[in-house]
């Protein structure tokens, strides 16, 4: 009864607040028109047919297909082999972080290795390894003198996905571990269970949700990726791929949309289970923060042959990573590699128009993260501390973008915007702007923020809000000036990280682009696909260089400015 009616009282508070009655409806028609507008577009696309006729004849069509079952195929294969590795090796590495007492060294590459993947673009390690051991690699042709080795199709993109997403399952199975009790643990050694039988019969049951959590999500990310498959991938075609040669080699759109459906209702289906099923189960099956300190395993036996591996799969990564910016400098690649030279970086800002590349990417990207920012604190807000019809709606649309594949929605965008909504014209202005390019952006990047938010404002007492509220202040002052300030490091955390993603990205956006707007991505992806690596070597040690920039400032912000710095002061 008093639940109910002070849901009835937040309500009256809401409907007496004319700001966040606007702000609503304009999130949810930014929700609706960005997000669940194109993906139904792609929908009536594949299921209606000439006269307004539902039919199945699109997907009987591209079903037909060769290819496209190949793609299938091909994809599934990817998606399972890579979330099991990716899964296994993250485990080992969060083993070994949790539970040995680790050296200066190897703590630091781990450091090294989880941060990697978040500064650079995701299709670099494919570089890295066309220029290792493909046929004119440094390794394979000018080191072992192997002429006929291929490093394309399944096992090299097995391996270049697995590389740059084992540091995803890393992160989130580490603090899975450190949230298991140790007391379970040391309960069972001290009844004479092995390490071994303790692992098996104590530790794995408490995480096997969350190794679940784990490969799914990187079953996502695997089979939703476009730029590795595309460059490492060969004649070796997955579901990304096919669907952007439909459009740009065949011109076949609506046979691009049905391959789209089928592709996205592979990822929600995933993306469910891992939501609403694994996350639910994780969080019930752990006990809680540590009751104490763990006991760290010095046993040599165990100690030195897992250290050693990860040290070794952990410094390999950073070979990988190291041979970018190295083959930038190699004056020609494949026959000659010195002297060192800086023509390539000379030629990306003379002849290849590179200071129009990079600042468009960063003119779009620097317009982008603010707005994710914001928009994803709002979202977060009213999620956590308000209670309305249409909050759960709010909630899942901006999360759906997570699990829908940036080729998926750059097709969504071109069948919903290339002759206005539903064909009428309207907003027809946006597609080949920059505009529809910083929508995109935004939208891709708004779950990760928003799930932030969310963990940040959970921590603050409602009361502290509602103490403003009683003192004459509306929601638009209380969200500025006690809300915001409260979690701005999870504000600036946001922001940077959706600069990074919208900086990075080419997915979403290899569809939409125009040669009006030239993004360093695209200009990556054309030299890597002509051969042209160092090149595509030069323009990605850039687009580090400045996504590394975009982190360290965001660290040394926090560091000074946020939250953390002001409650170290009050102690």
């Amino acid at each position: 009864m008093a639940t109910a009616k002070g849901k009835a009282l937040d309500r009256k508070k809401l409907m007496a607040d004319p700001i966040m009655i606007t702000t609503i409806v304009l999130l949810i028609t930014f929700l609706t028109l960005f997000i669940l507008y194109p993906l139904a577009m792609l929908l009536v696309d594949s299921f209606v047919g000439e006269g307004s006729a539902l039919t199945l004849d699109n997907f009987k069509r591209i079903f037909k297909l060769p290819t496209f079952n190949t793609a299938i195929s091909n994809t599934m294969k990817i998606g399972f082999t890579v979330g099991i590795f990716s899964t296994l090796i993250g485990l080992l590495f969060a083993y070994v972080e949790v539970y040995l007492k680790m050296n200066r060294v190897t703590g630091g590459l781990f450091r090294v290795v989880s941060l990697l993947p978040v500064v650079s673009p995701p299709f670099v390690l494919s570089l890295s390894m066309i220029m290792l051991f493909g046929k004119a690699g440094i390794i394979t042709r000018h080191l072992l003198g192997i002429y006929d080795n291929s490093v394309y199709g399944f096992w090299g993109i097995v391996i270049v996905q697995t590389l740059t997403f084992f540091p995803v399952c890393y992160m989130m199975l580490k603090g899975l571990l450190k949230n298991i009790d140790p007391s379970l643990e040391e309960a069972a050694r001290d009844m004479g269970a092995s390490r071994w039988r303790v692992f098996m019969n104590v530790t794995l049951p408490l995480l096997l949700p969350g190794l679940g959590n784990a490969f799914l999500v990187t079953f996502i990310e695997s089979i939703a990726d476009f730029a590795n498959p595309m460059i490492i991938g060969g004649s070796y075609d997955t579901l990304a791929t096919t669907i952007y040669l439909q459009i740009t080699g065949a011109y076949d759109k609506a046979g691009a949309a049905s391959m789209a459906v089928v592709l996205l209702a592979i990822t929600l289906l995933m993306f469910a289970v891992q939501k609403y099923y694994l996350e639910a189960k994780t969080a019930a099956t752990l006990t809680g923060k540590a009751s104490r300190a763990r006991m760290l395993i010095e046993d040599k036996s165990v100690k030195i042959p897992l250290t050693i591996f990860c040290t070794v799969v952990a410094a390999f990564v950073i070979l990988m990573y190291a041979c970018v910016p190295v083959g930038a400098f190699f004056p020609t690649w494949g026959r000659k590699f010195f002297p060192l030279t800086t023509k390539w970086f000379n030629l990306v800002f003379t002849r290849y128009k590179g200071f129009k590349a990079f600042g468009d990417s960063f003119m779009l990207s620097l317009i982008a993260a603010p707005i994710t920012a914001l928009l994803s604190m709002i979202i977060s807000y009213l999620v956590v501390k308000r209670n309305f019809r249409g909050k759960g709606f709010i909630e899942a649309v901006s999360m759906l973008a997570m699990a829908v594949p940036g080729t998926v929605l750059g097709v969504g965008y071109i069948r919903g915007f290339s002759g206005g909504v539903f064909h009428t014209g309207f907003l027809q202005g946006l597609y080949g702007t920059g505009l529809i390019l910083i929508i995109v952006f935004v939208v891709r990047s708004l779950p990760t923020g928003t799930r932030s938010g969310i963990s940040a404002l959970r921590q603050i007492d409602k009361s502290i809000e509602e103490s403003a509220y009683d003192m004459g202040a509306d929601s638009f002052r209380v969200f500025t000036t006690v809300t915001l300030p409260l979690i701005k490091d999870s504000f600036l955390s946001g922001l940077v990280t959706a600069f990074v993603r919208s900086i990075t990205a080419i997915s979403a956006i290899i569809l939409l682009v125009t040669p009006e707007f030239l993004l360093i991505t695209v200009q990556i992806n054309e030299f890597a696909e002509k051969g042209e690596y160092s090149l595509a070597c030069a323009f990605a040690t850039l687009l580090i260089l400045i996504t590394y920039g975009a982190v360290l400032l965001m660290n040394l912000v926090m560091k000074y400015f946020g939250t953390s710095r002001k409650i170290k002061e009050d102690r």
